[in-house]
């Protein structure tokens, strides 16, 4: 995947949209042999997608692909779930200049990643039969062919199975303390025993992680910081990450990425990523237009987050002890919403 593309919520108001919309629905029209001069002359649905995507798409969550100068080259649209809680995968459209460039497999994790986040089942997409490409990337995701929903003639309707063993939810200050002492305090004390730099020593005290928990509790009621949990099936905490906020008037736009945890036993599943995009897709909801985290330099965690969009700032040498005690570096990194 192109480590220069970022994938990103965009309010339904930015001006960009209208254009790729018209772009896709456009070639649309033209692959199925009525093509048409503009979007005003497009069927009447079509049309009012690019004339209004604020009303079209007003329950749904439409991402864009942005390229390392700032260009909105891409775009996909994640529906609200349907009644049987699946959503789907519509409008998935790169611009010709930015094909090859990963652009699309970027846009479709970000629709799975925020999918798998709000805990659906499944995702579900159709596509056209000589969409050769786009098939072919969907295949490669997962997706398998299903009964349709949509008997229109050349159009495959497809399914993704999500994993429902975890889920991830914001945790409300009062959850936040009474889960301090039992299971955020295991998954601080596990990550910490695995040398994790996470501003304790080891060995750490199952109290003192407890007491750190409380006092976030405290910051939550607050408003000065949010918290996210991965839950296993039987409601044991698998992870968790935290988003703060400042309270200086000029620095009301930005918030910070800190804690990012996931217990050992439940690392490779994907929760690191999926705990991420949780927490920017409340900030950039909350109107937040900047995030910044350090990380231990070369940690794993580093790959995580340059997956995900962000952009290294710069390396500060001698930062912070590791859990052994030994001075580590760390490395700067900031994300655009």
């Amino acid at each position: 995947m192109n480590e220069h593309v970022t994938v990103r919520t965009a309010t339904l108001d930015d001006p960009r949209i209208p254009a790729l919309l018209g772009a896709y629905h456009l070639g649309t029209e033209a692959e199925k042999g009525v093509p048409v001069d503009s979007p005003d002359a497009l069927p009447p649905a079509y049309r009012a997608e690019v004339l209004s995507p604020a009303t079209a798409f007003a329950r749904d969550t439409l991402l864009l692909a942005v390229d390392g100068e700032g260009t909105a080259t891409g775009t996909v649209v994640l529906t609200a779930p349907h009644a049987d809680g699946v959503p789907e995968i519509k409008r998935l459209w790169v611009d010709p200049a930015a094909r090859g460039s990963g652009t699309a497999a970027a846009l479709m994790d970000g629709a799975l990643r925020r999918a798998a986040t709000a805990g659906a089942p499944a995702v579900r997409l159709s596509v056209w039969i000589w969409r050769e490409h786009a098939l072919a990337l969907y295949r490669k995701l997962g997706f398998e062919t299903v009964r349709p929903w949509d008997d229109r003639p050349g159009l495959l309707c497809l399914e993704k199975r999500l994993d429902p063993a975890a889920r991830v939810e914001r945790l409300a200050p009062a959850h936040v303390r009474a889960q301090a002492a039992d299971g955020l305090a295991a998954l601080l004390v596990d990550a910490v025993d695995g040398g994790a730099s996470l501003g304790f020593l080891a060995p750490l005290d199952t109290s003192a992680a407890a007491a750190w928990w409380l006092t976030v509790a405290e910051e939550a009621e607050r408003g000065a910081r949010e918290v996210w949990a991965a839950h296993g099936p039987s409601g044991d905490i698998l992870g968790a990450v935290t988003l703060s906020r400042t309270d200086k008037p000029n620095g009301r736009h930005r918030g910070e990425i800190a804690r990012l945890i996931v217990h050992r036993a439940a690392r490779g599943q994907g929760l690191g990523g999926r705990l991420l995009a949780a927490a920017e897709e409340h900030a950039a909801r909350e109107g937040l237009t900047l995030l910044i985290l350090d990380t231990q330099t070369d940690s794993p965690a580093e790959g995580l987050y340059r997956k995900a969009g962000w952009t290294r700032a710069g390396t500060i040498p001698d930062f912070a002890a590791d859990p052994s005690g030994t001075l580590r570096p760390t490395t700067l990194y900031y994300k655009r919403l």
